[in-house]
């Protein structure tokens, strides 16, 4: 033995140790993989069950969604307002789509080379094929995708001829909505568009599959629940090419349900004539259930042009005209409610008994605040003398609501106010209704981070300075003083019903809150003032009053545009139209038992009494007297009530 080199002995214990140290490694390494192969197939037998299940099926099985038809719209007359018209159109399923280059894959290659081959035989704009393309990357590839709308019989034709050179793309029968009176009531039922991504989020995925089209805005947005249905599936036996073999199963599509609005058509044509060629619009109100009679914002727009997707062209036009004609002014446009909202003062001052009926100020034709030289005039610049609540709401005496308001304080007045709903959305069921603005000290500070100042309060005394409203919130203030104090909330939607010979469903009224009074009487006298306004010798809308056939409760406004000089003079046939004041007006009528109420702006339409009144009596004799058609030329009326306004003041 070599000197030096090291002999290991192993006994029998050390091999033995060694021995059960590798088997426990080994029994280690055995356990781990059979627990690995236990909890795979608790994945596959269990957990993942009905995955692999629905995988396994998709081999031979294809569920095809069915879309529902979309319920149609009507007004309370049963008029037709949203229809849906049959037409044919294309529909590609991706996965059927075969290998156009003979190499034995499917790519996304296969798609283009399939529509630019499709395109030889039926037209296919670059709008088209760029809608398709971002859609069909979003669906499954089994699920139909749309790819083109509204063929001609023509295309129908050529396409049926050669349709066995396309598999995957569908020649289907398909409803598209239509809405047939065009601009009227446009603002109101709005329009449908393509589904996008946005749209997917607020809804349920699975209930549109093989949808195509979802409301936007308007009643077809805002009843989208109702409007859709729920689709339905039918499940396709395929071959191993994808090719359909048989129908295994049907679940029919339920269709949407129908709506009925309180829109009264005729009553929505006489209001969008009656502002044809202003700017400004109508609000009109069943004040006892809070149905819309009628909205028209003028200028308006055709939402057949955005069903389909609206041109570039087109849409810049909209765009870019001055009226802004998508632009909803009844419930989003914002304005000074000017003198249309001294009824709801006088309520406010005589609950807080800052005034009382008999109360008499005298107007010199301005109003001071203690112990400042500043004058907020009053339109008529040589004042009215001597005024009571009913002569002042009657006469529109600015003085005595500079007075009433500065008496109240901004803080009470301003919570009055919000109990007519002023400030805040009235709820109405459509979409982007603004809240407007009531004015409060901390509103000021938060906003323009400045203090509130008495002349503040002075302003919003006769629904000037900060203070903004809605059309919407004016005929909603207006029906609920009509009600006596009873505020319902404003609403489209008059019924539904699940079939065209079915019986509708009608909606209850909404009763938000009773606005609380000192005494009920001064309900009464409020409205009594408000008639004053229309029927007395006095009263500044008494030319619209005139010969009714039914008594009005009604006031007139003027909103100023921008601010005039202490001791400037206004006059309107030096400035630019954009700058006339804006004419406001709101009515109720019959004033006994009221089964309308309105609210009226023309922007820089100027005088409310001359241009917003006649126009609310024409409203009225409408709706109440079933007059439809518009007065001979030379019937309007003049008022030559001095227009003289300045800081603080409004005309009337």
């Amino acid at each position: 033995m070599p000197q030096g080199e090291r002999i290991s002995i192993k006994t029998e214990r050390d091999e033995l140790h060694l021995f059960r140290s590798r088997a426990v490694v080994a029994a280690t390494l055995v356990l781990l993989a059979l627990l690995a192969i236990v909890g795979r197939l608790y994945i596959l037998q269990i957990q993942g069950h009905q995955e692999y299940t629905d995988l396994s099926q998709q081999n031979y099985q294809r569920s095809i969604p069915i879309p529902p038809i979309r319920g149609l719209i009507y007004d309370r007359n049963g008029v037709q307002v949203a229809d849906n018209h049959a037409q044919y159109v294309l529909e590609v399923v991706r996965d059927i789509v075969p290998d156009q280059n003979n190499d034995g894959k499917k790519r996304w290659a296969d798609v283009t080379l399939m529509l630019e081959r499709l395109g030889k035989i039926v037209p296919l704009s670059e709008k088209e094929i760029r809608i398709f393309t971002q859609q069909v990357q979003r669906r499954s590839r089994y699920q139909p995708t749309l790819l083109k709308e509204n063929m001609t019989d023509e295309e129908v034709a050529r396409f049926a001829v050669n349709k066995l050179r396309f598999p995957g793309v569908n020649l289907e029968r398909r409803m598209q909505r239509f809405y047939p009176h065009e601009t009227i009531a446009s603002h109101v039922i709005g329009y449908v568009g393509r589904v996008d991504e946005r749209d997917l989020k607020r809804v349920d995925p699975k209930n549109y599959a093989g949808t195509s089209h979802i409301g936007k805005i308007g009643i077809e947005a805002a009843h989208e629940d109702l409007l859709h249905g729920t689709t339905g599936y039918k499940m396709i036996e395929v071959d191993a090419h994808g090719k359909h073999q048989d129908m295994l199963s049907e679940e029919k599509p339920v269709g949407g349900q129908d709506l009925i609005l309180g829109l009264d058509m005729r009553l929505q044509i006489k209001a969008e004539n009656l502002l044809e060629g202003e700017r400004g619009a109508i609000v009109a109100l069943d004040p006892r259930s809070g149905e819309l009679l009628a909205m028209a914002s003028v200028p308006a727009f055709d939402p057949n042009l955005f069903v389909d997707g609206i041109s570039h062209k087109n849409y810049k036009e909209l765009r870019d005209n001055p009226g802004r004609p998508l632009y909803n002014r009844a419930l989003q446009g914002t304005y000074p409610p000017g003198s249309t909202v001294k009824p709801m003062i006088s309520l406010a001052g005589l609950y807080e008994k800052a005034t009382w009926p008999g109360r008499r100020v005298y107007d010199p034709g301005f109003f001071q605040l203690p112990g400042h030289r500043h004058r907020y005039r009053c339109w008529k610049k040589v004042g009215h003398g001597s005024m009571d609540m009913n002569q002042a709401i009657a006469k529109s005496c600015d003085t005595y609501f500079y007075d009433l308001a500065y008496r109240m304080g901004v803080d009470k007045f301003a919570s009055y106010m919000n109990l007519f709903g002023f400030g805040e959305r009235t709820g109405i069921d459509l979409t982007s209704e603004s809240s407007g603005l009531m004015p409060t000290p901390e509103w000021k500070s938060r906003r323009h981070k400045q203090i509130w100042y008495p002349g503040d309060t002075v302003n919003i005394g006769i629904g000037q300075g900060y203070w903004l409203a809605t059309p919407l919130q004016l005929a909603h203030a207006t029906a609920t003083l009509a009600m006596r104090g009873k505020r319902i909330r404003p609403r489209v939607l008059r019924g539904v019903r699940a079939a065209k010979d079915e019986p509708e469903r009608l909606l209850e009224p909404e009763v938000i809150a009773h606005i609380p009074s000192q005494n009920p009487k001064d309900w009464e006298r409020v409205v009594d003032a408000m008639v004053n306004v229309m029927h007395s010798p006095y009263g500044t809308a008494r030319r619209s009053g005139k010969d009714a056939k039914f008594t009005i409760a009604g006031k007139t406004g003027t909103a100023q545009v921008f601010g005039i000089a202490q001791n400037a003079r206004y006059d309107a046939s030096r400035l630019a139209k954009r700058l006339h004041d804006h004419s406001l007006y709101v009515a109720f009528a019959p004033a006994e038992n009221p089964r309308i109420a309105v609210a009226i702006i023309v922007e820089n339409g100027g005088s409310g009494s001359k241009v917003a009144a006649p126009t609310g009596r024409q409203m009225l004799d409408a709706y109440l007297l079933d007059k439809y058609e518009s007065p001979k030329e030379g019937e309007g009326e003049e008022e030559g009530t001095e227009l003289q306004v300045s800081q603080g003041s409004v005309a009337q």
